[in-house]
């Protein structure tokens, strides 16, 4: 029974410390789909289909300009990370 607590517990702290890529991947997820959203609600409001191209495309367009931001700020912080973590134990000569 105190190995399925500490089971929870590591894997609580894996979310808390993961808490800010997992909102990140949310956002991106939510960007990701915007133009089909948009191009349903605009369908929903009974737009003609020109119209509801150029402004889901519009949409798109914008959210993955925002999605590349993200990852690059994203690509960018992992790459910090990786380069500050040792490699291995050292040679002692």
């Amino acid at each position: 029974m105190a190995s399925v607590f500490s089971w929870i517990k590591k894997e609580i702290v894996y979310l808390k410390d993961s808490f800010f890529q997992i909102v990140t991947a949310f956002f991106l997820v939510i960007l990701a789909s915007s133009g089909l959203v948009c191009a349903l609600f605009l369908r929903y409001l009974e737009y003609n289909g020109t119209i509801i191209s150029f402004v889901s495309i519009i949409v798109e367009f914008v959210s993955l300009l925002l999605c590349y931001f993200l990852l690059k700020k994203y690509l960018k912080i992992e790459e910090k990370s990786e380069t500050s973590k040792p490699k291995g134990k050292k040679a002692i000569n």
